[in-house]
């Protein structure tokens, strides 16, 4: 442990700045992780002090996956960047049908950037972190010049455990599968452009930021065999399909008509140009399960309350063009391409 008497003074979190002596690995550095990161995110392992975190790792089938997060605005209605960066990691890992246990974080820090900003981000990150059960064990600090960031940029690795008998993949979709959704599409991106562009609307549009893990438990206990999971996040519900067409080979057929959307979200994307079928979820997932297990599956889902407004939306049907298609409202069909280019940049 670092010897406290080697700071004299706190840290100003009302009024100070990063530096560049934050990211020096001298004292200043010392005290800025020991009054800030190790303060909020206070675990047994992490308060070991070392430069990694050592455990046993237990029974079952480790996961493990790595997230950077780079959203602008860092505030938005729903969240902000430290709540996402846990989210957003702790979801990853629950698409393998995990339990997720630690997460490591790392931060490139802008010089000039509030201390009282970095610390409200820090502890969203250490609020949502409890709230999801998880501990973040390890982490980096990094500082660079003024102008070369954005304020905070998070790196995050996440690691959990498979329950015996469950392996949702990507490449295990087979024709004649359903395909759920856990809710309404679109609300994280268009709440971030929404903000960006100071639209205001008679509903307040809020990100659905949330952590999926505990969703996904319940619908593993109730269908062990889930084919596949996946959080629509950059590129939204029609680049998952097509991803997941891609992996199996197969094709889907969507129906307009089910799919799940916020008449705000909705109005809002036709204000801004945008397909909501395109805009990123970071609180939302994709089932796809056997026809016959489908019912039980959205019972599973729609007794959790973030599963609540679930629906199933199509099928997987036999298509050596790996196409994703939708029946529109009017009885027509059309192709739900891969997105093309950056619709929404900066949105995780």
């Amino acid at each position: 442990m670092t010897d406290r008497r080697l700071f004299t003074r706190k840290l100003d979190l009302a009024r100070g700045t990063v530096d560049m002596s934050h990211g020096s690995g001298g004292k200043a550095m010392a005290q800025l992780v020991r009054e800030l990161f190790a303060a909020a995110f206070a675990n047994p392992l992490l308060d070991q002090d070392n430069d990694q975190a050592a455990f046993d790792p237990p029974a079952g089938r480790m996961v493990v996956t790595t997230d950077g997060f780079v959203v602008s605005p860092l505030f938005f209605p729903g969240g902000d960047i430290g709540s996402l960066a846990v989210h957003g990691t702790v979801n990853d890992v629950a698409m393998a049908g995990a339990v997720p246990l630690y997460l490591t974080a790392g931060f490139i820090l802008e010089e000039g950037f509030p201390l009282a900003d970095l610390k409200r981000l820090v502890d969203s990150m250490a609020g949502a972190a409890r709230e999801a059960g998880v501990s973040i064990v390890t982490g980096d600090t990094k500082v660079v010049e003024r102008g070369k960031g954005d304020g905070v940029f998070i790196t995050t690795t996440g690691i959990g455990v498979v329950p015996p008998g469950v392996a949702p993949s990507g490449d295990r979709a087979r024709p004649g599968d359903a395909i759920l959704v856990s809710g309404t599409m679109g609300d994280h991106g268009v709440a971030i452009m929404s903000t960006r562009e100071n639209l205001s609307f008679e509903t307040d549009i809020r990100s659905d930021s949330a952590a999926l893990h505990g969703l996904v438990a319940g619908m593993v206990a109730a269908v062990p065999d889930v084919h596949v999971l996946r959080d629509p996040t950059r590129g939204g519900l029609a680049t998952t399909l097509n991803e997941i067409a891609h992996q199996s080979g197969v094709g889907m057929l969507l129906r307009e008509a089910d799919i799940p959307l916020k008449a705000e979200v909705a109005a809002a994307c036709e204000l801004l140009g945008l397909d909501p079928l395109y805009v990123a979820n970071e609180g939302k997932l994709i089932a796809i399960c056997a026809a016959e297990d489908a019912e039980r599956l959205l019972a599973a889902m729609r007794a959790h309350p973030l599963g609540a407004e679930s629906a199933v939306v199509g099928k997987v049907v036999e298509d050596t063009h790996r196409f994703v298609q939708m029946e529109t409202r009017f009885g027509g069909k059309r192709i739900v391409d891969w997105l093309s280019g950056e619709q929404l940049p900066r949105i995780c």
